[in-house]
C-alpha cells in the first residue's frame, strides 16, 4: 500500500500546480463615475472589459475604453474618465456662488428663509443626471400680521400706506397720543412671529429745564419745563463750531434728546515757517489772527532727507487742538531770516512723498 499512497500525494501536488498557475484578473480598479454595477470580480486571461460612464457622467475622451486582462494578471490600460454633468446655479443664487455658475451631479442646494418669512416649495433641490434641478427655488413669502390697535387717547402713523387688515413683516408704524400726553414707547412693528407691538399707555410728560453748553447758548426760549416733543435750540459763541443737532427735543422718556457740542478753534503752535491752510500759502506770520476753525485742515512742510527735497503733511484742528506732524523741524531765526528759500516749503517738492494723512497728536501745539 506505500507506493500506492505516494503516488496518490503526487498526483494532487501535480494538479495543484497546473491549477494555480494559470493567471486571472481581479475587478480592475476604476475612477469615479465609472459604471461598476457590470464589472465582475473574476476575469481570464484575454477577456475584455469595455468601461462606460455611469448616469450623470460624460466620457472625457472616446478612445481608449476598453481593457484586456494580460497573461501577467494586469489590465491593460483606459485613458477614460467620466466627469459630472454640471447644473446651471440658479440666476437669484449667483451673488452667493462665489463665481460659480454651475454645480455638479449630485451637488444638493439647502435653502432656507430670513427671519419673518415662510418658505413656499421645496427646501431642497438636487442636481439630477440630466443637469437639472430637482425643484425650482422657492419663494419666500413675508409673514402677515394683523393691524395693530391704537393706544387708548391715541393713534397710529403708518410708515407706508396700508389696505386691508393685514400688514407685512417688518413694516412698522408711530404710536401718538393726544396732546399733551405721551406714549410709553414710540415705535412699533409686524415681528417675525406674526405678531404686532402691543399698544403703549399714554401718560403726562415733562422736561426740565433745558441744560446749557459750554461755549455756547439757547436761542428763543423760556427757562422753563417743556411737554412732550417741544423744542429749544442752540448756537455757539463766535468761532466755535456747532457738533450735533442744533435742536433738541422733549422725548416720551421726560429726557432731552442729545445736546450738540461746541468745538473750539485751534492756534498754529509754530512761530518760523510756512503752512498752506484755506487754499493758501502762508507765512505763519501772516496767519493773522492765528485761528484755525475745528474740523478745518492745515498742511505743514517736513524735509526728506535722502532726497533733499520737501513733502506735505495735512493736520486737522480738533476741538481746540491741532497736532503738529512729528516729521517737521521748526527753523531756527537765522536759518528762517536768511535762508528761507532753502525751508521745505520751498525746495523742490518730492516726486513721492508720504501719504497725506491726518497726524496722530503725538506733537501738540
Amino acid at each position: 500500500m506505500a507506493p500506492t499512497l505516494a503516488l496518490l500525494v503526487l498526483c494532487q501536488v501535480a494538479l495543484y500546480t497546473t491549477v494555480t498557475s494559470k493567471k486571472v484578473c481581479g475587478r480592475p480598479l476604476v475612477t469615479d463615475g465609472i459604471e461598476e454595477l457590470t464589472l465582475k470580480h473574476v476575469y481570464e486571461v484575454g477577456e475584455e472589459v469595455t468601461l462606460t460612464c455611469e448616469q450623470g457622467y460624460l466620457p472625457s475622451t472616446a478612445t481608449p475604453r476598453q481593457m484586456t486582462c494580460t497573461t501577467t494578471g494586469e489590465w491593460t490600460q483606459s485613458d477614460l474618465a467620466c466627469a459630472p454633468k454640471m447644473c446651471p446655479i440658479p440666476g437669484p443664487l449667483q451673488p452667493l456662488a462665489m463665481g460659480r455658475t454651475e454645480a455638479p451631479f449630485k451637488s444638493v442646494l439647502n435653502y432656507t428663509c430670513d427671519d419673518g418669512y415662510v418658505m413656499q416649495g421645496a427646501n431642497e433641490s438636487r442636481c439630477l443626471h440630466d443637469g437639472t434641478w430637482s425643484n425650482p427655488p422657492p419663494l419666500c413669502k413675508a409673514v402677515n400680521c394683523q393691524l395693530p390697535r391704537p393706544p387708548t387717547n391715541g393713534k397710529i402713523a403708518h410708515d407706508k400706506p396700508v389696505t386691508g387688515s393685514t400688514t407685512m413683516y417688518g413694516q412698522g408704524w408711530t404710536y401718538e397720543c393726544n396732546p399733551p400726553k405721551a406714549p410709553s414707547y414710540e415705535r412699533g412693528y409686524c415681528m417675525a412671529d406674526g405678531g404686532a407691538t402691543e399698544p403703549p399707555v399714554c401718560r403726562e410728560v415733562s422736561c426740565a429745564i433745558p441744560p446749557s453748553i459750554p461755549n455756547g447758548f439757547i436761542t428763543f426760549a423760556v427757562m422753563r419745563q417743556h411737554g412732550y416733543k417741544e423744542k429749544v435750540k442752540y448756537a455757539c459763541n463766535e468761532h466755535y463750531h456747532l457738533d450735533g443737532d442744533a435742536e433738541i427735543q422733549c422725548q416720551n422718556t421726560g429726557n432731552w434728546s442729545s445736546k450738540p457740542v461746541c468745538r473750539a478753534p485751534c492756534k498754529v503752535g509754530i512761530k518760523r515757517g510756512r503752512i498752506f491752510y484755506n487754499a493758501k500759502k502762508l507765512w505763519i506770520a501772516d496767519l493773522n489772527p492765528n485761528r484755525v476753525l475745528h474740523g478745518e485742515h492745515v498742511v505743514f512742510y517736513c524735509l526728506n532727507k535722502a532726497e533733499r527735497c520737501g513733502y506735505p503733511v495735512t493736520t486737522t484742528c480738533n476741538d481746540g487742538t491741532l497736532p503738529i506732524p512729528e516729521c517737521f523741524n521748526e527753523p531756527g531765526k537765522v536759518e528762517y531770516t536768511l535762508r528761507p528759500k532753502t525751508l521745505p516749503s520751498e525746495i523742490p517738492m518730492c516726486v513721492s512723498s508720504p501719504p497725506t494723512i491726518p497726524t496722530s497728536p503725538a506733537r501738540s501745539a
